[in-house]
């Protein structure tokens, strides 16, 4: 969820919208230092182009039903260390995952989030889309040992659950105007740069986001962008107050998969 902070404006979009320099170059330190060459370079950057500008990519645009971007939250194309980092995530697949009660592959996570957090559409799995994403998760655990998740399908840096129980909204109301509203709004709305954190054009109650205890743990390690200083009480507050508004209903029932 990044808002400007302490940057200038092309400061903050060179960072979420950075596509790596001369040479292939990647994103963010810990991520591999060039692309692989041939067809499957080119399917990690068409990846990380559709991670950066999931909205409005042309591929990606058809399957995305809000105004987020994968960088909304995945912060620097994902290599950002602590904020739901795509560091090493693809060691821990296939992972059991509670929520779908059953054994998933992580082409069907990225799936899970177009009809989740991007309150859209899942995009087929083999076609362009998934197999990009995919590609650019998995290269970026180049080198990371197999380390399958038995429990939920999260990778080794997972971030971790607050020790704070409950937050108060009204609390969260007055953070929210001191450290968020000047790059979210006061409406929640977001901008050009920082996404929507609730209505219609933010990610839906089916979202990881939408879990309160989840959104702190974002929120204390990622915001405000910058200098992310909030306490975990803070944080937990915060959660509680912009998961108190409306935002977009999901129902599983929409979103059937095709028969295998």
């Amino acid at each position: 969820m990044p808002c400007p902070g302490a940057r200038t404006a092309a400061a903050i979009v060179a960072a979420l919208l950075c596509v790596g320099g001369a040479g292939g170059q990647a994103p963010g330190a810990g991520a591999p230092a060039e692309l692989p060459p041939g067809k499957l370079g080119e399917a990690i950057a068409l990846g990380r182009a559709i991670v950066e500008n999931t909205k409005d990519h042309p591929l990606s645009k058809p399957f995305v039903g809000n105004a987020l971007n994968c960088t909304s939250c995945h912060l620097d194309n994902g290599t950002h260390p602590e904020a739901a980092t795509f560091l090493g995530v693809a060691a821990a697949y296939p992972a059991w995952s509670p929520r779908e009660a059953r054994v998933i592959t992580l082409e069907q996570r990225v799936q899970n989030c177009f009809i989740r957090s991007e309150n859209g559409a899942r995009p087929p799995l083999g076609g362009e889309v998934a197999t990009a994403i995919t590609a650019y998760i998995t290269w970026l655990s180049t080198g990371q040992p197999i380390q399958q998740n038995a429990d939920r399908p999260l990778g080794p840096r997972a971030m971790r659950a607050l020790e704070v129980e409950g937050g108060d909204a009204e609390r969260g109301a007055a953070l929210y105007a001191d450290h968020c509203v000047s790059c979210h709004g006061d409406q929640g709305e977001g901008d050009d740069v920082s996404p929507p954190l609730w209505g219609d054009q933010s990610y839906n109650d089916g979202a990881g986001m939408s879990q309160a205890p989840k959104l702190a743990s974002y929120l204390k390690v990622a915001m405000p962008l910058d200098d992310p200083i909030l306490s975990e009480q803070e944080a937990t507050d915060i959660a509680a107050y912009v998961n108190g508004h409306a935002r977009p209903r999901f129902r599983l029932s929409d979103h059937a998969e095709p028969a295998p």
